[in-house]
């Protein structure tokens, strides 16, 4: 099977930043970039587009870059049915699921019946080239932590929104 690969760059992913309350009544910008403290509330992230990934998913970069080798954290935001194409990355991936049911499954090919159900506060680790694919059940915010470089390769290049 053809693989395409493109890696993706934070910039790319989300326009913008979000100014969110830090220690000590302290302001940080995000994505975090290890300077200090941060803490924030769910209501302050900012959500945006992702070029990676078809519409309506959106994403809100917490820190790192994440075309650079350093660490990464993000969340997703996925509606209630979204279905997420099979394909792998270039790095190990570590989700948690923060609201919703995240159906997922290891394999090329989508099958729903393959799928295991991740409820709320479940997680998976996924290593680097495996490939995996999953589907929303109710809208599903997920939390992905890793170290870049990260990108996604579809399995199949027809399924990837920057064709």
């Amino acid at each position: 099977m053809k693989h395409f690969t493109c890696f993706i760059v934070s910039g790319v992913m989300l326009a913008g930043t979000v100014t969110a309350s830090a220690e000590m009544g302290g302001m940080a910008e995000l994505p975090y970039r290890g300077d200090g403290h941060v803490m924030l509330n769910a209501d302050d992230l900012e959500w945006g587009d992702i070029a990676s990934m078809a519409a309506p998913a959106q994403m809100a970069v917490i820190e790192g870059n994440l075309s650079e080798e350093e660490p990464f954290t993000f969340r997703l935001k996925l509606p209630d049915g979204y279905i997420i194409r099979p394909h792998i990355h270039p790095e190990y991936e570590r989700v948690t699921v923060l609201s919703g049911a995240l159906h997922f499954a290891h394999g090329e090919e989508f099958d729903y019946g393959k799928t295991h159900k991740l409820e709320t506060g479940g997680l998976a680790i996924m290593a680097p080239g495996e490939p995996m694919y999953g589907y929303a059940e109710g809208e599903v915010i997920m939390q992905l932590h890793g170290t870049g470089p990260w990108g996604i390769e579809y399995i199949n290049p027809e399924d990837d929104p920057r064709n």
